[in-house]
């Protein structure tokens, strides 16, 4: 989606930054640092693992509140005068061309070598990370590789003191448990097999016994499902459990708070009140209930031990078939391949894709950057306006499942979602959406990608219905009697970002019937519903149309 086609009032939230105006991509005079080496190194020869991938809680309701953006003092890696040797050291020949090529687009004043310089560096830069990826997992690796490969900083004088201060003070580790990843945590993950392969349209490069592994894969994901489902309706069941218990306690003190018959009787207790004898049938009742949720706790441990034995058995027959089959770089190349792809989605077109970062690109507040606890905070504010983005119905249960993140280092603008969840568990799995760290409104970044994932998470559970069904089939139906051209997704993408930004403050944007499928099915919190219907007659009409619902049948 092309933000030259965005409506005005968008434009204006993207538009709304710390700098006015965007220097020329092509044309931009980078001063090359005195210090930048000069003579042609040789960066052959050979040379953290990271948290591993969140585990999904479906008893979680909501994010933990961000308390802590940044440390309060800063380290010295960017400092370091050997920091660019460091960062290219070990990685052969590809460091060397990305050396030469970097200094010659540095150095040139000639626009449209420039031009040509910027579009190999793009290419060259990939092919390098393609080289560094499978060492990512290493404990040991030095952090001038690591941060190349996180904020894509290849050369430290390309920062201004601000700027280099600003990310030195980055939190690095992630307190919050979030599944909010940066590049260089992403791939680590997947080489240390914490995260599968994101998915892709093209076939992956085929190795000995690839098809038992796919195999054995796809078994081993559904069981992963069938386990954590188990494991979480066993949370839900035994905390239903003790809700029950205390009402059950409360019940049964009433009947053994006997009122004292006093006179000649003193302090002795009298017979059961009216009251407390109609507290038996429901003590009754509570028992028997008490006694159902036992079953269910005792059905939900035996699957989930059932789903456990049969996940670590396949877990097992993982690693051996891995094992035979060799090493899993092809794989890792394959994900930074998908990584570049997504690059390329957050910036679209027409949109700058140097691959390196540069004080010359970067317009970003400290809190509009991409930084891990300020998605995290952006997506929690999403989730306040829109408490369903996140969610996915099973079996008359909303299941909350935060989707993977990825953050890319780049200069876009839009969020996208990459996959609604994994195609082979679709009870529990993750999704995944790719945010840009550079972008010119973090908001619009982070809207569009969840935007994008409740697009696709309606799309796929109406399935071959999704034009006639929920909330995909609703808003295509508008979108058919309009005559509109063009993809029926950035237009709701775009609407959404309105319902966010607009509608959720009582700022009618949105097309009458637009704004009657959003209400239905991506509804606000009732708070915030209720202040919308004090402020306008559209809003309180709606609010009666679900109270109309909810007295009905079937809604």
């Amino acid at each position: 989606m092309d933000t030259n086609d965005l409506d005005p009032d968008i434009l204006a939230l993207l538009q709304d930054t710390e700098a006015s105006t965007t220097p020329s991509v092509d044309n931009s005079t980078t001063p090359i640092d005195p210090n930048f080496p000069e003579e042609d190194f040789d960066f052959g020869g050979d040379s953290s693992s990271e948290e591993g991938a969140a585990k999904v809680d479906l008893t979680v309701t909501q994010f933990k509140p961000i308390t802590k953006f940044f440390n309060e003092e800063g380290h010295k890696v960017f400092d370091d005068p050997t920091y660019y040797k460091t960062a290219l050291s070990g990685e052969g020949d590809i460091a060397n061309r990305l050396h030469a090529t970097l200094s010659k687009f540095l150095k040139t004043d000639n626009p449209q070598d420039r031009t040509v310089y910027r579009q190999q560096l793009y290419s060259i830069y990939y092919e390098f990370l393609k080289n560094l990826g499978p060492k990512l997992a290493q404990p040991s690796l030095p952090l001038p590789k690591k941060y190349l490969v996180r904020y894509g900083l290849v050369l430290p004088s390309l920062f201004t003191p601000e700027q280099k201060q600003l990310f030195s003070t980055v939190i690095e580790d992630n307190p919050s448990g979030e599944p909010v990843y940066y590049i260089d945590e992403w791939i680590s993950n997947i080489a240390m097999g914490k995260m599968t392969l994101s998915a892709t349209d093209e076939a992956r490069p085929t190795r000995k016994n690839d098809g038992d592994v796919q195999r054995l894969m796809q078994l081993q994901s559904k069981a992963e499902g069938k386990k954590t489902t188990a494991e979480n309706y066993l949370k839900q069941t035994v905390n239903k459990r003790g809700l029950l218990e205390a009402e059950l306690k409360s019940r049964v003190d009433q009947i053994c708070d006997h009122t004292e018959l006093g006179g000649p009787f003193g302090s002795l207790g009298g017979p059961l009140r009216d009251d407390q004898k109609r507290l038996f049938n429901e003590v009754t009742d509570k028992m028997r209930e008490l006694l159902k949720f036992d079953k269910e706790i005792v059905q939900n441990i035996r699957d989930y031990e059932n789903a456990n034995e049969e996940n670590t058995s396949l877990k097992e027959k993982i690693l051996a078939a891995n094992a035979n089959a060799g090493t899993s770089t092809a794989d890792i190349v394959a994900e930074i391949e998908t990584i570049r792809q997504m690059a390329k989605m957050t910036v679209g077109r027409k949109g700058n894709h140097f691959p390196i970062y540069s004080r010359d690109y970067y317009h970003c507040t400290p809190r509009g950057t991409g930084f891990r606890e300020n998605v995290i905070d952006m997506m929690a504010w999403v989730e306040s306006i829109d408490p369903g983005v996140f969610v996915r119905m099973h079996k008359n249960n909303a299941n909350r499942i935060v989707p993977y993140v990825a953050l890319i280092p780049t200069y876009g603008e839009m969020g996208f979602c990459w996959e609604p969840f994994d195609k082979y568990n679709k009870v529990s799995s993750r999704g995944r959406i790719a945010v840009p760290m550079y972008p010119k409104s973090l908001q619009i970044a982070v809207i569009t990608a969840c935007a994008d994932l409740r697009w696709q998470v309606a799309k796929e559970k109406a399935s071959v219905y999704w034009m006639e069904e929920g909330l995909t089939g609703m808003y295509y139906q508008w979108f058919d009697q309009q005559k509109l051209k063009g993809d029926v997704k950035d237009y709701f993408i775009r609407d959404y970002i309105l319902w966010m930004t607009k509608e959720s403050e009582g700022m009618m944007r949105l097309d009458k019937e637009v704004r009657s499928v959003f209400w239905r099915y991506v509804p606000f919190p009732q708070e915030r519903k209720d202040m919308l219907k004090m402020r306008s007659l559209v809003y309180a009409e709606l609010c009666q149309k679900d109270q109309n619902r909810a007295m009905s049948d079937g809604y």
